[in-house]
């Protein structure tokens, strides 16, 4: 079967390294059907301009925007190409979700929390220094009202703050005392109609194990969960693809049938068989 791969970044994004017309050949390579361009938007630092890491937003979604639209005519019948977004934290600063919603005619919006309100990306925190059951329980609650925002297709990489903890500490959280947080979450998400992403990046890292996992996935899939995305998160042209049929696999042996890409917010089921 051919995959979308509905979360990559381009170099218009802070961390990432490759141009979209880069990515663009990746895909057609490895034999991709689609894929999502979703280069990043902290929402909160909208408004710094170019005094933070991220860059200047204002700058920098328009011209992705602009990139993608360029690969969409110059790889047009060879490799759909989709214009995403994602979108991180968006209820710390609404003012700024909406400023960054209205960059441009996005297909797709993942949702993502990378920090807690006040505090650095998980990617900077001292595992040994933090309370991790109670960042943890603080992180479902975000996420859970991050599930709840109405303008957004699939939320990301749900046990985002593990594959640091892992890395870390060498150990992964029992998730137990959480699971009545995150069926909160699913539970918002499936009343919503929307879907949860499955993020193969944690694959090809030392948590070893995707982003969530299949125990979480099935619990989805239980609570009547009807939409999955795959996606690779990656931040440069040779991890374009790589993982999405591992990612299949999981959504496979949870129950599903079928993944979803997005084209004008508008969920497009695959087989996956």
């Amino acid at each position: 079967m051919k995959y979308c791969d509905s979360h990559t970044h381009s170099l218009n994004s802070f961390d990432a390294e490759s141009s979209v017309e880069e990515m663009c050949r990746a895909a057609i390579d490895r034999g991709l059907s689609a894929l999502t361009i979703t280069d990043h938007c902290e929402a909160a630092f909208i408004n710094c301009g170019e005094d933070c890491e991220f860059g200047s937003f204002d700058r920098l979604i328009p011209q992705s925007i602009r990139d993608i639209r360029e690969a969409q005519r110059a790889f047009d019948g060879r490799l759909q190409v989709l214009c995403g977004l994602e979108l991180g934290e968006p209820m710390h600063d609404p003012e700024q979700t909406e400023k960054a919603l209205a960059y441009g005619d996005f297909d797709f919006v993942l949702a993502s929390v990378h920090n807690l309100r006040g505090v650095q990306d998980f990617y900077f925190l001292d595992y040994s220094t933090v309370d991790i059951p109670s960042l943890l329980r603080s992180y479902f609650d975000e996420l859970a009202e991050t599930a709840a925002f109405p303008h957004f297709d699939s939320l990301s990489h749900l046990t985002y703050p593990l594959r640091y903890i892992v890395e870390r500490e060498g150990y992964y959280p029992d998730l137990t005392p959480y699971h009545d947080q995150i069926d909160r979450i699913f539970n918002i998400l499936i009343k919503n109609n929307k879907a949860l992403e499955i993020n193969v990046s944690g694959l090809f890292k030392p948590i070893g194990r995707t982003l969530p996992d299949l125990p979480l996935v099935r619990r989805f899939r239980e609570l009547g969960g009807e939409y999955i995305t795959l996606g690779t998160d990656a931040h440069n042209a040779d991890m374009v693809g790589k993982g999405l049929e591992q990612g299949a696999e999981v959504a496979r042996q949870a129950g599903f049938t079928h993944y979803a890409f997005f084209v004008n917010h508008q969920p497009q089921l695959l087989p996956l068989s």
